[in-house]
């Protein structure tokens, strides 16, 4: 039976069978070793690097929402350097985001060029180069922080035409906002530190792919390197996917209004979220995906600026990552991010709606 994204959500990854006496989701795990049979040696589990019953559990929850078989890893950039390290070789070329995550470019400009990986930086939304010669392409829609969007279906078909792979960084949309893997990727990568866990508790990555070859490499990478999430942040990031669909539409619902907000205000510049139907973005969004994330940009003008906006709001907490229950605000060039001063990466929270906007409207005031 075929059932709605709030259903899939809530009993991903639970047993087929339940056993009587036993909770809904079992609790973590807590083994590094596990006993050995002493003839046949391992079973299922033997060391908790390299098989979990409690990471296997999340690895089948997030498998079943984004359509692939799963592995999960430490960090979401621990995911995407593993994809990265385990599939390139030395003389191949990578296609990245211009505007995507800093931290994933400052990766292939320091250890990606020093091991012979040509990089070219392509914006989300265009102008695509020809990808003859490239080994993979990598997507991050929408992009973060800046909110481009880009075909999945119209890109892949592109570069596997140049006999390039495809990577989509799901981080944003979430596998309840989009599924890339059946848009034509090969792979998804994401974190799940942000809206997939939603409650700005852990760190958790994860790589996606019905490549089973493909899978098998980066399962290796993460063997020998041991980038593995604990037995508790596996447990708490399954127990928290229970509720994405319910904080995705607070989340959306509030992202709808606030960009509403900050639009209509002659203070407030480069308003951008993809389900405004003056975005740039808007009409891939709303083909493409099944919900607009709830992360809204814009831009105040000044670091100054911001810094009084945050000191004025009582709801919104100067933070970085996003996607959480919290409403948070961050001003990414602190952290070197290549964007202007007073630009602002404002993730809704799930509060009350009209308390949100009063807020802000408030602190945009002062």
């Amino acid at each position: 039976m075929s059932y709605s994204d709030g259903t899939r959500a809530v009993h991903a990854g639970l047993p087929e069978k339940p056993e009587v006496g036993d909770p809904f989701l079992p609790g973590p795990v807590f083994a590094g070793p596990f006993h050995l049979d002493p003839v046949s040696g391992p079973g299922e589990n033997d060391y908790a690097r390299t098989q979990h019953p409690t990471r296997r559990a999340l690895e089948a929850a997030i498998g079943q929402l984004e359509g692939g078989p799963t592995l999960v890893f430490a960090s979401g950039q621990a995911a995407i350097t593993a994809l990265l390290l385990a599939v390139l070789r030395p003389g191949d070329t990578v296609g990245l985001p211009a505007d995507g995550y800093f931290t994933v470019r400052a990766f292939a400009e320091g250890t990606l060029r020093e091991l012979g990986v040509s990089t070219i930086l392509v914006p989300t939304s265009g102008p695509y180069p020809d990808f003859a010669g490239v080994r993979l392409v990598l997507l991050e829609t929408p992009a973060n922080p800046g909110l481009d969007v880009c075909d999945i279906r119209a890109v892949s078909a592109a570069a596997h035409a140049a006999g390039a792979l495809v990577a989509v960084d799901n981080t944003a949309a979430t596998p309840l906002g989009q599924n890339p893997l059946a848009l034509g990727a090969d792979v998804v990568v994401a974190s799940g530190t942000k809206a997939l866990t939603g409650h700005s508790d852990l760190l958790l990555g994860y790589v996606s792919s019905g490549d089973d070859a493909l899978l098998g490499k980066v399962e290796t990478w993460r063997k020998q390197t041991g980038a593995v999430p604990g037995a508790f942040d596996c447990w708490l990031a399954h127990r928290s996917i229970a509720t994405l669909d319910l904080r995705l539409a607070r989340q959306t619902s509030n992202a709808a209004a606030v960009a509403a907000l900050l639009a209509a205000r002659p203070d407030v510049t480069g308003v951008r979220w993809p389900g405004l139907p003056s975005d740039p973005s808007y009409a891939v969004a709303v083909a493409q995906m099944r919900r607009i994330p709830g992360i809204v940009s814009f831009d105040l003008g000044s670091a100054e600026r911001v810094a009084r906006f945050l000191t004025a709001a009582s709801l919104v907490f100067a933070a970085t990552s996003f996607g959480g229950v919290h409403t948070t605000a961050d001003r990414r060039a602190q952290f070197g991010d290549d964007t202007a001063p007073g630009f602002v990466r404002l993730s809704c929270g799930i509060e009350d709606t009209a308390d949100l906007v009063a807020d802000l409207t408030a602190a945009l005031d002062v």
